[in-house]
C-alpha cells in the first residue's frame, strides 16, 4: 500500500499548479493533505476512484484536512480528545482493515513560540490518542507535525535553536512520541541522510538552494516496521512551499 502526505498550503492554489497532476504521478492508494484552507463546496475535486473525507476550520481559509482514499474505510472520525482541539480541522482517522490512519496538521508553535503552550497540550493529548489506537491496532500516523527532530532535519541547526519548529519542548514531544512504541518510517531507512528536506521557505530562494526542514512524517507503530518497504520525499513535485512525502506498507 502507498501512501502520500502533503502539504498544499492552499488545495485550491495547488490545483492551479498541477495537483493532479502530481496525483497521476504518484499513483498513491491513499493521499493524505494539510492546510487544505477550504470550506464545503469551495472546491469540486475530481479524482475517479477515490472516495474523499475532508475536515474543515471553523475559520474560513485557515488549515484543514483531508484523506483521498481507494479503499474504503471502514470507520472515519473527525478531530479528538476535548473540544478545544476540535474547531481547527486538524485531524482526521481512518480505520481500515489492519491499522489506523491518521492524517494530521499539528499548530504551528508560531513566532516567539507564542502557541507554545497549546503545542504542548496538544502534543500530549494527541501522543495518547494515538497510544489508544495502538491498543486496538497499528497506526500510521502522517501529515505536517511542525518539528524538525534531529539536526539532521534542518539545514541550519544552530541557527534555528529554539524557533518554532526546533525548539527544545516541540523536539522533545517528537522523542516521547516515538518512545511511546512508534517509529519514524523515513530515519528507520535513511537513519544518516542528509539534506532531505520536505518545507523550504518562500525567501531568498531557499528551496533552489535547498535549504530547508523535513517537518512532514510518517510515523508508524513500531510493529509495522516488517511491513516498511519503502519511505520518499518528492522535492521535484512543486505546487506548494511543502514537498510530498511517501511510505509504502508490505
Amino acid at each position: 500500500m502507498r501512501m502520500i502526505s502533503w502539504n498544499v498550503n492552499g488545495l485550491r492554489a495547488c490545483v492551479k499548479k498541477g495537483f493532479l497532476d502530481a496525483c497521476g504521478a504518484l499513483d498513491a492508494d491513499v493521499y493524505c493533505l494539510q492546510e487544505t484552507k477550504l470550506q464545503a463546496g469551495q472546491l469540486d475535486l475530481e479524482l475517479p476512484g477515490y472516495h474523499m473525507y475532508w475536515n474543515y476550520a471553523d475559520k474560513k481559509g485557515y488549515s484543514g484536512t483531508a484523506i483521498l482514499t481507494r479503499a474504503e474505510p471502514l470507520n472515519v472520525t473527525y478531530g479528538f480528545g476535548d473540544d478545544l482541539h476540535r474547531h481547527e480541522g486538524r485531524v482526521i482517522t481512518a480505520e481500515y482493515e489492519d491499522f489506523y490512519l491518521v492524517c494530521c496538521y499539528t499548530p504551528n508553535a508560531q513566532d516567539e513560540l507564542r502557541r507554545i503552550d497549546y503545542r504542548m497540550i496538544w502534543e500530549d493529548d494527541i501522543r495518547q490518542y494515538l497510544c489508544e489506537l495502538d491498543k486496538v491496532k497499528p497506526v500510521v500516523l502522517c501529515g505536517d507535525l511542525n518539528v524538525a527532530h534531529q539536526e539532521i532535519d534542518l539545514t541550519h541547526p544552530k541557527a534555528n535553536r529554539g524557533n518554532p519548529g526546533f525548539s527544545d519542548q516541540e523536539r522533545g514531544k517528537m522523542t516521547e512520541l516515538l518512545a511511546a512504541g512508534f517509529i519514524d518510517s523515513f530515519r528507520a531507512l535513511y537513519p544518516d541522510k542528509e539534506r532531505a528536506y520536505s518545507w523550504w521557505s518562500y525567501r531568498a530562494n531557499a528551496r533552489a538552494n535547498n535549504v530547508g526542514w523535513r517537518i512532514d512524517y510518517f510515523i508508524l507503530s513500531q510493529r509495522l516496521r516488517e511491513r516498511l518497504t519503502g519511505a520518499d520525499i518528492f522535492p521535484e513535485i512543486f505546487g506548494s512551499d511543502h514537498c510530498p512525502v511517501g511510505v509504502s506498507l508490505a
